[in-house]
C-alpha cells in the first residue's frame, strides 16, 4: 500500500510506501537544502525525521537553520550532555537554566567544585556519544507508568510536572541506557550533532550551539555578565518563592497560593524598580547630573509600563521625570526605509528621523520649549499641534523608551555622563523540568499576541508572520547594545504563564490550519497547555502584565 506525499520544498508529489519515515520519504524526494535536514512540518505540524506517514500528506523538510529544526537540534544535544554527565558522575546533576552568551548556561553539581577538568571530560564523554551514532527513541506510555519509571530514577522535576498536567498518555525519551522527556522533536541519532562545544563559563558551564546563519560553526561566545547576574538573581526570588519549574508551580497555584505568588512577585518586582530609582538619585548627587534615562529592550519587553513605574518612584525620589517615546520619532513613511523583501523596515534606527530627535533633545538641554511630534501609524506620518509642547527646567529629568534607546547612534553628541542607560528584557527563569528551559523569545511572543489581538487588531497569524522580522532586527539593533546599560531590568513574572494561558488559549486556535503558522501556533498552545491557569483578578493594575492583558493603571 502507498500514500500520496507532496513536498512543498520540490512542489512535486510522490507515492510512497505506507509507513515510510520522513527520513526516507526526505530521501525519495531527492530535495536540496544549504544544510543538513533535521526535522519536517508535516500538515503544518513540526515531526521528527523518525515520524512515520500513514496518510497522505503535504511535507516541507527543514535543515538546522530553521527555528524548529535548530530547537530539535538543540533539545538532542541537552539529550547527550545530561547522558555524559551521568555515565561520569551518577550522582551528579546537571540543570540545563536559560540562554546568554549564544550558548545555554549550565549548572553542574557533581558533589565538588567544577574545575575546567570536570568540563573537558564531560565534553570527551559527549563526543564518544556522538560518534557512537546512537539513536534517540521514542517511547508513549501512560502517564502513570512514566511517573512511576521517573520516580524510580529520582527525576522529581518531571513527576511533578506529569502529575499536574493531567495528560493521559505521555511521550518520554531513550538514549542507550538513560531515558529522559522534552517536549518537542528530537534528530534521529547523536550522529547527526556534530557541532557544538562545552566550555567553562564563570561557576558553571556553557553549551555552545550552531551558528544560525552558518551552522558549520559553533556561536561566537558574546560575554553578557549583566545578563547572567540578573538571570542569577531571579533565580534567588525563584528560591526564595521555593519555585524552579512548572510542576512546582502547578502544585503552588493548586494549593490557593496563587495570591501569595502573584503578591510577592509584584514586590520583588517593584523593589528592583525602586533600587534604580534610587541609583539614578543616587548619580544626580555625586556627579554632575543625570538629564536623560534611556530605556530599551526588545519588542514586549515591558518598556512602557516599566518607563511608567519608574516615574513614579524617581517622583519619590524628589525628581521630576518627564516622558519622551521613540515610537513618536519615525520618518513619514514615504521616507522609511524598506527591508530586502520590499516592506516598511520599522526595526531599523534608519527608520528614525534621528535629526529631529537630536535637535530636540538640544533644545530641551538648552531650556527651549518645543512642540512634540504624535506618529500616526494609520497615515504614516508625524503630527505636531500648538497644545503639544514641552519644556523642562534643571530638576528634571528625560525619561527616553524606546528599541534603540541604548545604540550610541541615537544621540551622539550627549555627553554619557548624563545618561543613565536601562535595559529591559523578559528574561524568564522557571523552567519547564531541569533539562528543558523555558525560551525568553517564547515569553515575548505570547505577550505580543494578546496585545496585537487585544489593541492592534492583529490575527496571531499576523504576530507569527511578523515575528521572525522583528527578531532579525532584534538581533541587529537591540541585542548587541544590552551589555552597554547600566543596569538590566527583568519583566519577567513568575506566575505570569500561568495567568497568559487563559487568554492566549482561543486566540492561537483560531489560527487556521491550512497556513505555516499554524505549526507555530500548535507548538504554543503545547507548550502553555503545561501550566494550570490562574485568574488574573488579583494582578495589580499596576503590574507590568496588564500592559498586554489589559486593565493597566497607566495609560500605554
Amino acid at each position: 500500500m502507498s500514500v500520496s506525499i507532496y513536498c512543498v520544498n520540490t512542489k512535486t508529489t510522490k507515492k510512497v510506501r505506507v509507513g515510510s519515515t520522513l527520513g526516507e520519504i526526505y530521501n525519495a524526494f531527492e530535495v536540496n537544502l544549504p544544510y543538513r535536514v533535521i526535522s519536517a512540518r508535516v500538515n503544518n505540524k513540526s515531526e521528527g525525521l523518525n515520524f512515520r506517514v500513514y496518510r497522505n500528506k503535504d511535507i516541507e523538510f527543514f535543515d538546522v537553520t530553521h527555528p524548529s529544526a535548530m530547537r530539535a537540534y538543540l533539545r538532542s544535544l541537552c539529550f547527550v550532555l545530561s547522558k555524559a554527565v551521568h555515565d561520569l558522575y551518577p550522582n551528579g546533576e546537571v540543570i540545563i537554566e536559560h540562554p546568554v552568551s549564544n550558548g545555554y548556561y549550565c549548572n553542574l553539581y557533581l558533589g565538588e567544585t567544577l574545575a575546567f577538568e570536570h568540563v573537558l571530560k564531560i565534553k570527551a564523554r559527549m563526543q564518544e556519544i556522538i560518534d557512537a551514532d546512537i539513536p534517540f527513541k521514542y517511547i508513549e506510555a501512560r502517564s502513570e507508568d512514566a511517573i512511576a519509571l521517573f520516580k524510580k530514577y529520582g527525576m522529581d522535576d518531571k513527576v511533578k510536572l506529569l502529575q499536574t498536567t493531567g495528560a493521559l498518555y505521555t511521550v518520554y525519551h531513550q538514549l542507550d541506557d538513560m531515558i529522559d522527556a522534552f517536549y518537542g522533536c528530537l534528530v534521529p541519532s547523536t550522529g547527526y550533532l556534530d557541532v557544538y562545544d562545552f566550555v567553562k563559563y564563570y561557576d558553571g558551564a556553557l553549551l555552545r550551539i550552531p551558528r544560525r546563519d552558518n551552522p558549520t560553526e559553533v556561536s561566537d561566545v558574546v560575554k553578557q555578565k549583566m545578563m547572567l547576574d540578573v538571570f542569577d538573581e531571579a533565580l534567588n526570588w525563584n528560591s526564595i518563592l521555593k519555585l524552579h519549574n512548572v510542576g512546582d508551580l502547578n502544585i503552588a497555584t493548586a494549593r490557593g497560593k496563587a495570591s501569595q505568588l502573584i503578591n510577592v512577585a509584584e514586590v520583588l518586582q517593584e523593589k528592583k524598580i525602586g533600587q534604580i530609582a534610587d541609583a539614578i538619585a543616587q548619580r544626580n548627587i555625586e556627579a554632575d547630573g543625570v538629564r536623560i534615562v534611556l530605556i530599551s529592550g526588545p519588542s514586549s519587553s515591558g518598556k512602557t509600563t516599566f518607563s511608567k513605574r519608574l516615574s513614579t518612584q524617581l517622583i519619590c525620589n524628589g525628581l521630576n521625570p518627564v516622558p519622551l517615546t521613540l515610537d513618536n520619532y519615525f520618518l513619514n513613511r514615504d521616507k522609511t526605509p524598506l527591508d530586502e523583501h520590499g516592506d516598511y523596515d520599522f526595526e531599523t534606527i534608519d527608520a528614525l528621523d534621528l535629526e529631529l530627535l537630536n535637535n530636540q533633545l538640544k533644545a530641551l538641554l538648552r531650556g527651549e520649549e518645543i512642540k512634540t511630534p504624535i506618529y500616526n501609524f494609520k497615515t504614516g506620518e508625524k503630527e505636531f499641534s500648538d497644545d503639544r509642547t514641552l519644556k523642562v527646567d534643571e530638576s528634571s529629568i528625560l525619561v527616553l523608551e524606546g528599541i534603540h534607546a541604548l545604540n550610541p547612534m541615537m544621540i551622539p553628541s550627549l555627553p554619557s555622563n548624563e545618561t543613565f542607560k536601562i535595559y529591559v528584557s523578559a528574561l524568564t527563569t522557571i523552567s519547564v523540568d531541569d533539562h528543558n528551559w523555558i525560551s525568553t523569545t517564547d515569553n515575548r511572543l505570547l505577550r505580543r499576541i494578546i496585545r496585537d489581538y487585544k489593541y492592534r487588531g492583529y490575527s496571531a497569524k499576523d504576530t507569527i508572520s511578523r515575528w521572525p522580522s522583528v527578531r532579525k532586527g532584534e538581533d541587529k539593533w537591540i541585542f548587541p547594545y544590552q551589555e552597554n546599560a547600566d543596569v538590566m531590568f527583568n519583566s519577567a513574572l513568575i506566575f505570569e504563564l500561568a495567568a497568559i494561558r487563559d487568554h492566549v488559549e482561543p486566540i492561537l486556535r483560531q489560527v487556521p490550519r491550512n497556513c505555516p503558522e499554524y505549526a507555530e501556533a500548535f507548538r504554543l498552545l503545547r507548550f502553555i497547555e503545561l501550566f494550570n491557569s490562574i485568574s488574573d483578578k488579583e494582578i495589580p493594575a499596576s503590574s507590568l502584565l496588564r500592559e498586554f492583558l489589559g486593565g493597566s493603571l497607566f495609560r500605554v
